[in-house]
């Protein structure tokens, strides 16, 4: 910037003026542009363009969303059947115990019932080996 030539008040309003003006020009041009045909055209194709991509993004989503949900159902079918698994043999285990007290209380009462027998057997004996001795 040279500045050293000396420039009058007038040159310097008319200086600020020019440039208001171009910058006004400036301004009018790009408006104009923004609001030609072919600039709207862009516009509108630019809007098509994100429009499809948003339906595609969409798309997949709800794709995904299919695709867990059919996993998750298929998960929850195998952990119920899992459940059932262990709700079988659980029940099968608590027959099988309650089967064999059963069969251990049967023993116990077989057991008895002889040791019952011994005993009375025993006693009559000696019932017996009393009245032979009077």
């Amino acid at each position: 910037m040279n500045r050293s030539k000396n420039t009058s008040f007038a040159d310097r309003l008319s200086a600020a003026a020019d440039a208001k003006k171009a910058q006004l020009e400036r301004a009018a041009r790009a408006r104009s542009a923004a609001e030609s045909p072919a600039a709207v055209e862009r516009r509108t194709a630019r809007e098509a363009v994100r429009l499809a991509r948003d339906a595609r993004i969409a798309e997949r989503k709800a794709t995904k969303l299919a695709v867990e949900a059919r996993e998750a159902a298929a998960s929850a079918a195998v952990q119920a059947a899992e459940a059932a698994d262990r709700e079988a043999d659980l029940k099968a285990e608590q027959e099988a115990r309650d089967a064999e007290f059963a069969e251990q209380t049967v023993r116990e009462a077989a057991l008895e019932a002889e040791g019952q027998a011994a005993r009375d057997a025993r006693y009559a004996a000696r019932k017996a080996r009393k009245r032979k001795g009077r």
